[in-house]
């Protein structure tokens, strides 16, 4: 698949913009995308909704920004936390629990990433997409690893890698809630609960 440029304009990292970027996020987050105005976004910043276009120039652009850099830190993150040369289920554990504990402490700008992609034209979809399929990527590395060398007895290394993935990227629909509201309890569980989808043999 073509890869798509980035306009670095569009992930500014001026000030301003981040600014705004948070803003949107609590805003996306509480009432959703489709229900969300940009007039609604600028009051929170005490901001006409003239002063966001200097910066984005509509609300899906606003959108894009905060979605592709949420899916970047997300990367950065996690292969920042992989020990490459640990054992996989050492890797696994790692991996998991940054990437849970993540989803949990970020947990409004995480459900905004996860769950808003639909709101996104084709184009910037395919490039956030492309992040998406990296991450995916660094987990299945880390099973096929284990499976080659018999640490996992898996028996589908892409069903595996997905139900791992899609398990750390569903803590943000749901925390905080019940006795889990602290995000180092979630990291401390969801990596033994990846041990056992992997099936690990030690």
């Amino acid at each position: 698949m073509k890869s798509v440029d980035v306009d670095e304009n569009v992930v500014s990292s001026s000030k301003a913009a981040a600014r705004l970027r948070a803003a949107a996020v609590e805003a996306f987050a509480e009432n959703g995308f489709g229900a969300t105005t940009t007039r609604e976004i600028a009051a929170r910043l005490e901001m006409s909704a003239a002063a966001m276009y200097p910066h984005y120039k509509s609300k899906e652009e606003l959108l894009f920004a905060i979605a592709y850099e949420g899916h970047q830190l997300t990367l950065e993150w996690l292969r920042a936390a992989d020990p490459v040369h640990e054992t996989p289920s050492t890797r696994l554990r790692a991996v998991v629990g940054e990437f849970a504990k993540n989803q949990a402490t970020h947990h409004a700008r995480a459900r905004v990433v996860e769950y808003e992609l639909a709101a996104l034209t084709p184009e910037h979809f395919r490039a956030v997409a492309g992040l998406r399929r990296d991450v995916v990527r660094l987990v299945r590395q880390i099973v096929e690893a284990g499976a080659a060398d018999g640490s996992f007895a898996v028996p589908d290394v892409e069903g595996v890698t997905l139900a791992i993935v899609s398990l750390c990227v569903d803590v943000c629909r749901w925390f905080p809630g019940g006795s889990y509201t602290d995000p180092d309890t979630v990291a401390k569980l969801y990596p033994e609960l990846a041990i056992r989808l992997a099936g690990a043999q030690s």
